[in-house]
């Protein structure tokens, strides 16, 4: 059973697909029980990530990366997740909101900040969501003053993936109060995380993608020079909207990878059992569901790769990132739902992998706006 199979792929990006797969098959998949039970941060595994040319490198090659596309990306994000979620996540973050700058940022921020990830010297996170402010990107409360030359941040964020582990963050916060234009109100700041006033603690331990650590980051008096300001001051929402078009998609292949594990392990299951005398696979019940499982991961990952042409074509972005984020990960979810049910008393059990993914298909519904504000989006940005 090759659910992943390449023929929806585009053929430029087949080859780094095989690549994901070997390095998934090698990596991470033997790896994801352990890791799933000791909540450690993968470092072997990020490593041997970068060492493979698989890491960040959705930077271009100019700044020391190798240009991978959407298409490359969500090719990768397929493979990766459906290997472990949480390991997948990991690999990902290390690069978060790095293309941010790379498309705002200038030469001097790029060579400074930008090319030791690509280069994988550093690795970078990005610091959004607040304590009490996720999906709202107009309502976060963090604050930052102009001082002279510096920037003056104060608040808290929360969720912030590598934001004790990260070399620096790109970091989201109000530098304008016109209630006229609360779009306009927000910048994007490049903050090291060794700079004074930065504080950040692993948040604790998460039901799912446990190889993954977030932090809760608290910010008092953290000063940054103004060459820190990514862009234009009052421009951040409008940046951070156009990366989320980018990111939303990969999300939506990620769910796509995660459904096809619930797909592969109840397939497995189920041949492997008899009850009253048959095979469990002959029973019809048995047998919807798992056409209930092929029917919804077929018509996702097809939604989703139509969405990554069109997002990567910037033909109404935020509609289909927005269809192919919700599309993919509740996909997840609902294969997930049938994989546990098929494996009965079993699925409770923390050591199988339906369990695994049963939980960590949880969390991408949630990230990078939670689905029900993406239906917000389908509906406001549906072309006419």
């Amino acid at each position: 059973m090759d659910l992943l199979e390449p023929t929806i792929v585009p053929e430029d990006a087949r080859e780094l697909k095989a690549d994901a797969r070997a390095f998934a098959e090698e990596h991470i998949a033997p790896n994801a029980a352990e890791y799933y039970a000791s909540g450690e941060y993968p470092t072997e595994i990020l490593e041997a990530g970068m060492d493979a040319g698989l890491v960040a490198q959705d930077i271009g090659e100019e700044w020391g990366g190798r240009g991978f596309s959407l298409l490359d990306m969500v090719a990768i994000a397929e493979e990766f997740y459906k290997a472990d979620a949480g390991i997948a996540l990991t690999l990902q973050l290390a690069s978060f909101g790095a293309e941010i700058l790379e498309d705002h940022g200038n030469e001097e921020q790029k060579e400074e900040y930008l090319r030791p990830v690509a280069e994988n010297e550093q690795i970078t996170g990005l610091a959004v969501s607040e304590p009490e402010t996720g999906s709202d990107l107009a309502g976060m409360s963090t604050t930052a003053e102009k001082d002279g030359d510096e920037w003056v941040i104060d608040g808290e964020k929360y969720w912030i993936g590598n934001g004790v582990e990260a070399d620096w963050v790109t970091l989201y916060a109000k530098t304008g109060d016109d209630e006229n234009n609360r779009y306009g109100n927000y910048s994007l700041f490049i903050v090291p995380t060794d700079t004074d006033g930065y504080d950040a603690e692993h948040i604790p331990e998460k039901m799912a993608m446990r190889a993954s650590k977030q932090a809760h980051i608290t910010l008092e008096d953290c000063r940054v020079p103004d060459a820190n300001l990514i862009g234009v001051e009052g421009a951040g929402f409008y940046m951070l909207a156009e990366f989320f078009n980018y990111g939303r998609i990969v999300v939506g292949s990620q769910g796509i990878g995660m459904a096809a594990a619930a797909i592969e392990e109840a397939s497995s299951f189920i041949d492997d059992r008899e009850a009253f005398g048959r095979g469990v696979s002959e029973f019809q019940a048995v047998q919807h569901h798992i056409a209930n499982m092929r029917l919804e991961f077929e018509s996702a990952r097809a939604l989703v790769w139509r969405a990554a042409h069109k997002v990567e074509n910037n033909e109404d972005a935020g509609f289909w990132a927005a269809l192919a984020k919700t599309k993919g990960t509740e996909t997840a979810t609902e294969c997930a739902e049938h994989g546990m049910t098929l494996h009965g008393g079993r699925s409770v059990l923390t050591d199988r992998r339906i369990s695994r993914v049963f939980r960590d298909a949880r969390i991408p519904v949630i990230y990078e706006g939670a689905n029900d504000v993406q239906r917000n989006l389908i509906y406001s940005q549906a072309p006419q």
